[in-house]
């Protein structure tokens, strides 16, 4: 089953949707996959972490999938300390190195995605590497808002968080970012 995840989502029409996509995408993904990410997120395909491929499908399900699935709710962010456990594991193993550039984006994102700072500072480190030097710019761009409000003021209220001043001006102004 990693290869199928794979194969689909770095499929030509699902590479288009990535950071685009539309309801119609969002809805057959979860017709298609649900059950995978709530098999990931119970812990039953843990098993996969034994490969580089494993642990990059079992990140895109923790990770990408639920922004899609459960897009505006608290649940789209429910497995991402899971997908950063994931990430951890495949980077102790070397197995981001037998990836190819645009998997290891992938496979890198949870830390991006995180609001602690110390994961931000982590994502940098990686996404500096050769071939991924267009998701730079978006970990430079995410660690600055973490380094900032400690948190992702766009998520405030999905998660039923009090924004501050500062973030509210921010959220109002040109420069938000809205993910």
């Amino acid at each position: 089953m990693p290869r199928e995840i794979i194969d689909f989502w770095f499929s030509t029409d699902v590479q288009k949707l990535w950071f685009n996509s539309t309801p119609e995408f969002d809805r057959s993904l979860s017709e298609r996959f649900l059950g995978a990410w709530e098999q990931a997120s119970r812990g039953e395909l843990d098993h996969w972490m034994q490969t580089a491929e494993g642990c990059l499908a079992l990140v895109i399900i923790l990770d990408q999938f639920p922004l899609n699935m459960f897009r505006d709710s608290a649940r789209s962010y429910a497995t991402e300390a899971r997908s950063r456990e994931v990430a951890h594991a495949a980077l102790e193993q070397g197995f981001d190195e037998s990836l190819a550039p645009q998997q290891r984006a992938f496979l890198y994102m949870p830390f991006m995605h995180s609001e602690a700072l110390s994961d931000q500072q982590l994502a940098l480190q990686l996404f500096a590497q050769p071939g991924l030097e267009r998701n730079y710019r978006f970990a430079l761009h995410h660690h600055g808002i973490i380094e900032k409000f400690g948190r992702f003021p766009h998520r405030n209220e999905t998660l039923g968080r009090r924004s501050s001043a500062a973030e509210l001006e921010y959220l109002n102004s040109k420069e938000a970012y809205t993910g």
